[in-house]
């Protein structure tokens, strides 16, 4: 029932109620009810008919309050992240594009020299740098609003496949996890964990082939993502170039979600992060 719906029938309703109370008083109940008490129960009738009303309109209220600050929290939220993205982008990305081009004009005047190796790994890191904080700063600004959710049922499935595309590795994707099951806060932390295997596997597998895959619902679901890469040798926790390894897990463990990563039998490693898991 709408706003406006019980707002008529709050100054409707109890005009009429009262006059129907009165016709049958005057016309069925004057030999069995007092003047007095008939006057007493008049007020009492429109007190609770109007009460019965107002409670439904301040329900609606109350709603309409809710979805409101609703609204206002999300959009601070989204305004937060486009200001964080425009810094990051001024900022940064500015820096690190101009220091890959410098590196670049070096690396082409250095041809030959001793140091050429050493100016090309460091050259790679700075693009891959870039490239990571490009991707960091395609995130903040998806969604534009806060309206764009509900409007993009698939908005998970697209922002994987716009990952797999930057990577440039051949890929397979198989998501069956509805966005409706995922809060806003679940979505973020679980693209950038993808997002960061994905990274891994292009600086670290040496592969040609990924696949990720959703599966499961609100309560429980699991996203495992592989690749056919070299895997790896002794304990990945303990080398110090997979600092992006740990802050997934610690991402996992903040959320309350189950994390794994794993040498499979057939070659290659995989990552999978589990809800409603039986640790959970």
């Amino acid at each position: 029932m709408s706003y406006k719906h019980i707002k008529w029938m709050i100054l409707i309703i109890p005009t009429i109620t009262v006059g129907l109370w009165e016709y049958i008083r005057h016309q069925f109940l004057m030999p069995y009810l007092s003047m007095e008490a008939g006057n007493w129960l008049t007020p009492v009738i429109i007190y609770l008919v109007s009460v019965t009303l107002l409670n439904k309109l301040f329900q609606v209220m109350e709603r309409a309050q809710a979805e409101l600050e609703k609204e206002k929290a999300a959009k601070s939220a989204l305004e937060a992240r486009e200001q964080l993205a425009r810094e990051l982008h001024d900022g940064i990305a500015q820096s690190l594009f101009l220091l890959s081009v410098q590196m670049d004009k070096a690396d082409r005047n250095l041809s030959g020299s001793a140091h050429q190796g050493e100016l090309r790994d460091a050259r790679k890191t700075v693009h891959e740098i870039h490239h990571y904080v490009r991707q960091a700063i395609a995130q903040l600004k998806i969604p534009e609003s806060a309206s764009d959710l509900p409007a993009h049922p698939q908005q998970m499935l697209r922002q994987i496949e716009d990952l797999i595309y930057t990577s440039r590795l051949e890929s397979k994707i198989s998501w069956n996890i509805p966005d409706e099951d995922l809060t806003t806060k679940e979505q973020i932390e679980l693209i950038a964990c993808i997002r960061e295997a994905v990274l891994n596997v292009r600086k670290h597998a040496n592969a040609g082939f990924i696949q990720i895959t959703g599966q499961g619902n609100k309560t429980s679901w699991t996203v495992s993502i592989m690749d056919d890469g070299l895997g790896y040798k002794g304990d990945p926790w303990d080398r110090p170039d997979r600092y992006g390894l740990r802050i997934t897990k610690d991402r996992a463990a903040e959320m309350g979600w189950d994390f794994a990563f794993y040498n499979q039998e057939h070659g290659g490693t995989c990552m999978t992060i589990m809800k409603g898991g039986p640790d959970s």
